[in-house]
């Protein structure tokens, strides 16, 4: 027997043991992954590519069981194959949900989102919810599977191959659709013609309904960490944030709308300001940002031209190009 054979045995010993092991080691190492990627860069991209490679063990799971008794004896039970992907769920959420914690617009849609996403985070770590509600029930499984995975992939992919919040989107949830087909498959127990079409009918839903959700989601990798909405700028810096103006002094000066928003290093990204009078869009203007810096990348627009009637409430919608929600800055014209 090779020496480190009774060393694993020993440690998948200690994990049916003690199974709150899991739950508390997920926890920590998915909140320290984040505090790691928001102070290092590299450290992130590391850790993003460990996270995708977990769900391709995952994936393989079959494969690398019996890879494991053929080639090294070792049986792996079923409690611990089970451990092991509550361990990948766990670390799964604890390593997105602090990303979308911090890029939610509270006021938003994008609320339920996150707070699902808190949801499945606190059900990964409680066991008897986990296994005696969650796992009982293969459909719902199945959708808490694929959803997690589609957070992981909409937090890794732009800080491994620098992705636009966009094309990270399309990407992420063309993957957790195609690697949901499988589960699917077997849940239907397709025998008959008509269950092949009812499995392309629910793949097609569930991508439409998540092309739709796209607005309710939070780009998980771009936040606001400054904003203003000021009469002047000097040397890339705003002057006072006004909440309130008079429409003489707006014809005369106009505003500005300053925003400092974080991304990844070797990020390009267009984004869109959008200025609504009482919910109507009076304009939208592009700008393009490009991330690695640690304050973040500052971009202003400038509006002069403002309707005869300007008084009311005034917000700037600060959108990706799919439509995402980084922020908004809000203030009244009286007159």
């Amino acid at each position: 027997m090779p020496n480190w054979k009774p060393h694993l045995l020993h440690l998948l010993a200690l994990l049916q043991r003690y199974p709150g092991l899991i739950a508390a080691f997920g926890f920590c190492s998915g909140v320290a992954s984040f505090i790691l990627v928001d102070r290092q860069e590299g450290v992130g991209k590391v850790i993003a590519v460990l996270m995708l490679l977990s769900w391709l063990a995952l994936l393989l799971e079959g494969v690398l069981t019996r890879s494991a008794a053929r080639w090294l004896g070792l049986e792996m039970p079923p409690v611990v194959l089970r451990y092991l992907t509550q361990l990948i769920h766990q670390e799964s959420l604890f390593f997105a949900l602090p990303f979308f914690l911090i890029t939610t617009a509270w006021n938003s849609g994008q609320a339920l989102f996150t707070g699902l996403l808190g949801a499945c985070a606190l059900l990964a770590i409680i066991d008897p919810l986990y296994y005696k509600w969650l796992a009982a029930r293969r459909w719902l499984y199945l959708a808490y599977h694929t959803l997690t995975l589609f957070a992981v992939l909409l937090a890794a992919l732009p800080l491994i191959v620098h992705l636009t919040s966009y094309d990270s989107y399309r990407l992420a949830l063309g993957i957790a659709l195609l690697l949901s087909v499988p589960s699917l498959a077997s849940t239907l127990r397709i025998q008959q013609a008509w269950r092949w079409l009812a499995l392309g009918g629910m793949v097609l839903a569930i991508g439409a309904g998540g092309w739709l959700a796209q607005r309710w989601i939070p780009p998980a990798t771009l936040w606001l960490t400054e904003v203003a909405v000021t009469e002047r700028m000097a040397n890339r810096a705003p002057g006072a944030s006004l909440r309130s103006i008079s429409s003489n002094r707006l014809r005369h000066e106009g505003l500005y709308a300053y925003t400092a928003i974080s991304a990844p290093r070797g990020l390009n990204e267009r984004i869109y300001h959008v200025w609504q009078q009482n919910g109507v869009e009076m304009d939208r203007i592009a700008l393009d940002i490009h991330g690695g810096r640690k304050a973040g990348y500052r971009a202003w627009t400038h509006k002069s031209h403002f309707p005869s009637a300007p008084a009311g409430e005034w917000k700037v919608l600060v959108l990706t190009e799919g439509g995402q929600q980084i922020g908004v800055l809000r203030f009244t014209v009286t007159d």
